[in-house]
């Protein structure tokens, strides 16, 4: 029989599937310079036609289902070296290069094409952590 501690330590700790999310990456100089123009929400795999758990392509903006459904995102990153997606479903975004999810509030850099796909999906801004350089840089002098 599992005591609370147990129970707590399975819930809190690596078994829990709790994945920490990057606050910077090497990798973001691959991002497509126009992200303000993306494929919708609803865009089918452009390969299979799969409706589902699809990918954005954050360099060349193609939309590929994941790795769960016929891995074409997957295919993409190893045959173009494209490394950053962003994900329909959730919103999440991933670096196949660093084999991490990326921290959307921490990393200035993913903000506009966040903000964008989160106008999409559920029609208004998301709400962005204010941090204290941005606080500090927004203050008059």
């Amino acid at each position: 029989m599992s005591t609370l501690e147990d129970i707590e330590e399975e819930i809190h700790g690596a078994e829990s599937g709790w994945v920490e999310a990057k606050t910077s990456c090497d990798h973001l100089h691959s991002l497509s310079s126009d992200l303000f123009h993306i494929p919708t929400l609803d865009s089918p795999c452009t390969r299979c036609y799969h409706s589902a758990e699809n990918w954005l392509c954050l360099s060349c903006k193609d939309v590929l289902c994941s790795r769960f459904i016929n891995k074409h995102m997957l295919n993409h990153h190893e045959e173009s070296g494209h490394c950053l997606a962003l994900s329909f479903s959730d919103l999440s975004i991933w670096c196949f290069a660093c084999e991490s999810y990326l921290d959307v509030q921490a990393i200035t850099q993913l903000h506009p094409v966040y903000e964008v796909v989160h106008l999409l999906k559920f029609g208004q801004r998301p709400p962005f952590r204010i941090s204290e350089t941005n606080r500090g840089s927004s203050s008059t002098s």
